[in-house]
């Protein structure tokens, strides 16, 4: 038998360090540094005119283009993503005509500038001074001129709806890809339609692939509406530069519209975070992204069934 060595005296608990980073410490105070001194910088620089950009931030002419240019946002990917949806599906029909006309439809709006397509619409009148239905080579029974038909407002609709299309085509194709193929053939066993099994099954569940990148779009949306300054509609840019051609007050004038970008993109962005938490709930990731937020304030994340101490319960310094 081997000997047994028995120890005596008091034991201590085990007291648990937590690791010191003290790398992140320096990197924090000289951020901060920094932030202090470009916002001090800001705040005191004289030839930012802060007193004008207070005078023009709710002018009646800056708030009636930032009425427009929401609306345009609005309107622009409702049509985007109804359309991006009919895309996707008919991209991948197997019915090679509806596949081959979604496919040309995305190659080429997405590989002309959008300010091209802009100005295309607008000018429509150019290639077809009339618009109307009929029978081919007999009588039209509904017909305007294209001048009346297409103003700058529809213009502009088309041109970011249309293009948002093709993009949002493509978001939609991937979200409804990464659902698992075994669940479309069960639905196929079930007897399920193509069209049920899309609503019910499908794009339910590609809603959290689809919903991150469709918030990004619609952000890069709100500022995209700026471009149509090139045919003339009235929005948040152009009403900036109509008074600062009056008075030559350029940068206050760009600062406020600024502003105003800032304050609708972070409105929007709290309301994508909301919609993605929303998908995402019941999943991993909707887990992984509440421990992480729980580590940066409480410095702790909760084991399973979010209990503290309970069963796989951790500490994290």
């Amino acid at each position: 038998m081997s000997e047994t060595t028995e120890r005596t005296g008091t034991t201590e608990d085990i007291r648990a360090v937590p690791v010191r980073h003290y790398g992140r410490w320096v990197a924090g105070v000289v951020i901060a540094i920094l932030a202090v001194i470009a916002i001090r910088s800001v705040i005191t620089n004289a030839n930012m005119q802060w007193s004008v950009v207070g005078d023009y931030l709710f002018d009646d002419r800056i708030l009636r283009g930032l009425q427009n240019t929401l609306i345009l946002t609005v309107i622009s990917m409702v049509i985007g993503v109804v359309g991006g949806v009919l895309l996707a599906v008919m991209r991948m029909s197997p019915n090679p005509l509806a596949a081959g006309a979604a496919g040309i439809y995305i190659w080429l709006l997405r590989g002309t500038p959008l300010i091209t397509q802009l100005i295309f619409w607008n000018f429509l009148a150019l290639f077809y001074p009339r618009l109307g239905l009929g029978i081919p080579f007999g009588p039209e029974f509904v017909g305007a001129d294209t001048n009346v038909l297409i103003s700058p407002f529809i213009a502009s609709l088309l041109g970011l709806g249309l293009n948002e299309a093709a993009y949002m085509a493509e978001i939609v194709r991937g979200g409804i890809l990464s659902v698992d193929s075994g669940q479309l053939e069960a639905s196929s066993a079930l007897g399920m339609s193509r069209g049920k099994t899309l609503r019910r099954i499908v794009l339910p569940q590609a809603m959290r692939v689809i919903i991150p990148p469709t918030g990004n779009e619609t952000i890069a949306m709100l500022k995209t509406t700026s471009l149509v300054v090139v045919i003339g509609y009235f929005e948040l840019m152009t009403s900036a530069q109509q008074i600062y051609a009056q008075n030559y007050k350029i940068a206050p004038l760009l600062i406020t519209a600024a502003l105003w970008y800032l304050f609708m993109t972070s409105v929007l962005t709290v309301i994508q975070m909301q919609i993605e938490k929303y998908f995402a709930r019941g999943t991993s990731r909707a887990m992984t992204e509440r421990n992480k937020w729980r580590t940066r304030l409480f410095g702790f994340t909760f084991g399973s069934g979010d209990k503290g101490g309970g069963a796989g319960g951790g500490v994290t310094g």
